[in-house]
């Protein structure tokens, strides 16, 4: 698949090169795959009158063997947890996330990632990443059954 789209992309950046214009278009990725679990239910937001989002969290975890031990079974195990912040705006997929994803369900998302800037309540910028989810798949029975 990937190789289908990198040659894909080259054949098109030849074939601009090869026109006559000044304008060059490059070719971009952005796709994020998460396969965690959901740390909180959804809930879903409208602002300002704008299209309504569902949001909610999924944990991935890390682990790796450190110490003495790193090439055998007897070093110590280490594990960290990133929370990622996933919205979903696509309607059909919004709505699907906000009833059916639940805490501690096991998912794999796919979108792109998005930074922003927002305004807390105590007046402070901050920062935050969010994962646009294009798609869901449900991985624990429980979910699966129901939809």
């Amino acid at each position: 698949m990937f190789r289908r789209a990198s040659a894909q992309m080259f054949r098109q950046l030849v074939r601009h090169n090869a026109s006559e214009t000044s304008l060059i278009l490059e070719r971009s990725i952005n796709r994020v795959q998460l396969l965690g679990r959901v740390g909180q239910d959804p809930v879903m937001r409208q602002v300002d009158g704008r299209n309504p989002v569902t949001i909610f969290s999924v944990a991935t975890n890390e682990m790796w063997r450190s110490g003495e031990g790193e090439t055998d079974a007897t070093g110590d195990i280490s594990q960290k947890t990133t929370w990622h912040r996933v919205s979903v705006f696509k309607p059909g997929l919004r709505d699907v996330a906000y009833h059916y994803v639940k805490k501690g369900s096991r998912i794999l998302v796919e979108g792109k990632l998005d930074y922003g800037e927002y305004v807390d309540k105590n007046q402070v910028r901050r920062q935050a990443t969010t994962i646009i989810a294009d798609n869901i798949i449900f991985l624990s029975d429980n979910v699966r059954d129901k939809i």
